[in-house]
């Protein structure tokens, strides 16, 4: 990244470049005793995001603790240029935020979806007793909960404040129900 700092520089282009850094998934790197992109787990979707807009000196170096997506980044690059999206697309441009303001009406969640098919060999089907088209699950996870929905298994809770390791599935628990529900 550095040698492409010093070039953009020499080449006269870092003043008039926006700079995008991201990747497209986390690692578990040993959490929840896994390796590699692995299911509903948070470090398998925490990922770098880093936007450099040279119009916007106010924020180099700023951070947010709002909830974001991988779909925000093509809406924050199309403002940027000053260019609209025709018609509908998923997420909303964080160009805000590199102007310094945090819009009113931001998410309270983040979403995203894992396909754990094993489509060579049929490995996860099988140890799951599940068919091809019921591996896969979907997530919702705000500042408290994380609700993870299968699409063959039962559900899974968790109370992030609680217990931030996600041991302890809160989805068959009275208590819970209204927030399961919710969620849900």
């Amino acid at each position: 990244i550095g040698r492409l700092v010093e070039v953009m520089k020499a080449a006269g282009a870092w003043d008039n470049t926006v700079i995008v850094l991201t990747s497209d998934h986390g690692e578990m790197m040993g959490d929840h005793w896994t390796l590699g992109k692995f299911g509903y787990f948070d470090q398998a979707y925490h990922i770098p995001l880093v936007i450099r807009d040279p119009r916007c000196p106010e924020t180099f170096g700023a951070r947010i603790s709002v909830f974001t997506e991988a779909v925000d980044v093509t809406p924050t690059l199309l403002e940027a240029a000053g260019s609209k999206r025709d018609g509908p697309a998923d997420g909303r441009s964080l160009y805000a935020f590199l102007q310094g303001k945090t819009p009113d009406d931001w998410r309270r969640e983040a979403h995203w979806e894992f396909d754990f098919r094993d489509v060579v060999n049929g490995a996860a089907q099988e140890s799951l007793g599940l068919e091809l088209d019921d591996c896969s699950l979907a997530v919702i996870r705000d500042e408290r909960y994380k609700y993870v929905h299968f699409a063959g298994l039962p559900p899974l809770l968790f109370d992030l404040a609680e217990d931030p390791y996600e041991l302890r599935n809160l989805s068959e628990d009275r208590d819970y129900l209204a927030v399961r529900l919710e969620m849900a």
